[in-house]
């Protein structure tokens, strides 16, 4: 359900589904289901499935408008999506027929009796665990970002080059594809027209270059 909204609201905005957003809002209905997934039935899935591509899919947004660095949507899909899956569960639970006490009964389409029903009492207790849970979380990866920081610099320097593999390993990771290529050097007279001739013998000499269709490279 959250894969095909997900795929509608990129179509909606963007005149077009995309591949990454077919992904993405998959991982955005199985993230938020999860918490819940031994709890609910069949249609509260479905719910669940609705509510996550509509709310995790703003809170990407937002990200992007804060200009905050969450390449991965992680905390728009991973984080607030099991926080809203957490919740849900005091609302999409089994009913309190599912738990009906020693002794007694229940029927026969309850999910996990005798456990975990709906109501504002079990709302309000997922909601406690959820806040805590996202702030035990922040707390320990600040601190835990602060001690690596103390040894490995994370954030790289305003002013680093734009290879940053270039210029703190003497290398770079990838081969240049179709878009970038090595700095040329003049082809023979008479040569064919390659595009690229005579790379650089080390990666040290190499810059990124900006190839036109016509083979003509920029200095990026």
């Amino acid at each position: 359900v959250a894969l095909f909204l997900w795929l509608m609201i990129d179509w909606f905005k963007g005149g077009r589904p995309t591949l990454v957003g077919l992904c993405v809002g998959a991982i955005a209905g199985l993230a938020t289901v999860t918490p819940a997934a031994g709890f609910i039935q069949p249609w509260g899935a479905f719910i669940i499935g609705i509510i996550a591509s509509a709310s995790c899919y703003a809170l990407c947004e937002l990200v992007k408008v804060a200009g905050l660095d969450d390449a991965l949507d992680v905390w728009g899909v991973h984080g607030m999506g099991g926080f809203i899956g957490t919740i849900l569960i005091g609302v999409l639970a089994d009913g309190e027929e599912c738990a009906p006490g020693e002794g007694i009964e229940y029927p026969a389409y309850c999910v996990s009796p005798n456990t975990v029903t709906r109501s504002g009492e079990q709302l309000g207790k997922q909601v406690v665990a959820a806040v805590f849970c996202a702030a035990y979380s922040f707390v320990v990866t600040v601190a835990l970002l602060k001690g690596i920081n103390l040894f490995v610099p994370i954030v790289p320097p305003q002013n680093h080059d734009s290879n940053l593999d270039l210029e703190e390993h003497g290398q770079t990771a990838y081969t240049p594809s179709k878009g970038y290529t090595m700095e040329q050097k003049p082809a023979p007279e008479g040569a064919e027209k390659t595009g690229v001739s005579n790379p650089p013998a080390t990666d040290i000499e190499a810059k990124e270059q900006l190839v036109d269709p016509d083979g003509i490279t920029f200095c990026k």
